[in-house]
């Protein structure tokens, strides 16, 4: 008998035993590290609108922590849902993310076929919230809430305002603001904000409840004139600018927020390093200045806490929908 022959087998027989016996997840490391590739981050609405600042700002800042790029892919159309409808069909692997606004909440009381289920996604946290402002063209004879409401209840039908699209937080705060004034003002819906912000720059429209983000340059500029925010307090982006609380609507208020979701069957564990990178990003003092910038504040909540929140809100908005009686042009 060979006994160096016999002792390599025994040895090789030894080192196949060792391996069965280890944890299947050392075998597999390689394999289960996520993210291993590109990750797409899907924005359900046109470029340079609120919802695609925060994506690529995002997308920049989790691309480094991951150590992969992350691509941003505007899929816009039918009030957010073309985009959410991919991202929904998508496989559940993490590598398909939605980065959406609070439309999300809204759509399903507005079409009857959104193209998917809410069921068919996971909620991962919310990224950041904002107030959004009234904003009008500077020929609108205006300078306030009031004056506007006033303007309204005096030629009821005759002021358009434009949005995102039907479904759109854009669209559902005009409709907020419209309810509470009680005045009857006319959307037109876009396939973005920042389109919609074309139109209105040129006269073609004549208000917007926007996102403060996307409005303040142009106030700023002095392309619109701003006449409240929508906020509970005054955003330090506009200081200047009065609360549509303060200005004859006590209690108002409407947030926009942007948000994380995957396919559901997201692996648990990705759903968590989404989740926790997410807020490792958001304590970065120059992705919170970045934000504030932008007029909004970090959130970075947990999935659970998203997913309720999103519930609420969702509830909230098919009382205002019923009550405007509201349906998709």
């Amino acid at each position: 008998m060979n006994t160096k022959r016999s002792t390599r087998r025994v040895i090789l027989r030894a080192t196949a035993a060792a391996v069965l016996l280890l944890p299947i997840g050392n075998v597999v490391h390689a394999q289960q590290a996520w993210p291993t590739k590109p990750v797409t981050f899907v924005v359900p609405f046109a470029p340079g609108g609120t919802t695609d600042i925060v994506a690529r700002l995002m997308a920049g800042k989790l691309g480094m922590l991951w150590n992969q790029s992350v691509v941003v892919d505007n899929r816009l159309g039918a009030g957010g849902n073309i985009g959410t409808a991919l991202v929904a069909k998508a496989a559940p692997d993490g590598y398909t993310i939605l980065l959406t606004s609070g439309a999300i909440t809204i759509n399903p009381h507005f079409f009857k076929n959104m193209g998917f289920n809410m069921k068919d996604l996971t909620p991962v946290t919310n990224i950041a919230t904002g107030p959004m402002v009234i904003v009008v063209h500077p020929s609108v004879p205006a300078t306030n809430v009031q004056e506007l409401i006033a303007l309204a209840k005096a030629k009821p039908g005759t002021l358009n305002f434009g949005s995102a699209g039907p479904g759109s937080q854009v669209h559902m705060a005009g409709e907020n603001f419209a309810d509470a004034a009680r005045i009857e003002i006319v959307h037109v819906p876009y396939k973005g904000e920042a389109i919609a912000y074309n139109d209105l720059l040129g006269g073609q429209i004549q208000m917007m409840v926007g996102n403060i983000a996307a409005a303040s340059a142009y106030v700023k500029s002095g392309q619109l004139r701003a006449l409240g925010v929508t906020s509970k307090e005054r955003s330090k982006m506009l200081p200047s600018v009065p609360t549509v609380d303060e200005s004859g609507l006590p209690g108002f208020e409407n947030a926009g927020w942007f948000g994380f979701l995957v396919p559901a069957g997201t692996p648990n564990d990705i759903v968590d390093k989404i989740y926790r990178d997410t807020v490792k990003v958001l304590s970065d003092p120059e992705t919170q200045a970045t934000l504030a910038a932008q007029g909004m504040t970090p959130v970075g909540n947990a999935p659970d806490a998203f997913a309720n929140a999103m519930t609420d809100e969702s509830a909230r908005w098919a009382k205002v929908i019923a009550q405007r009686k509201l349906t998709v042009n």
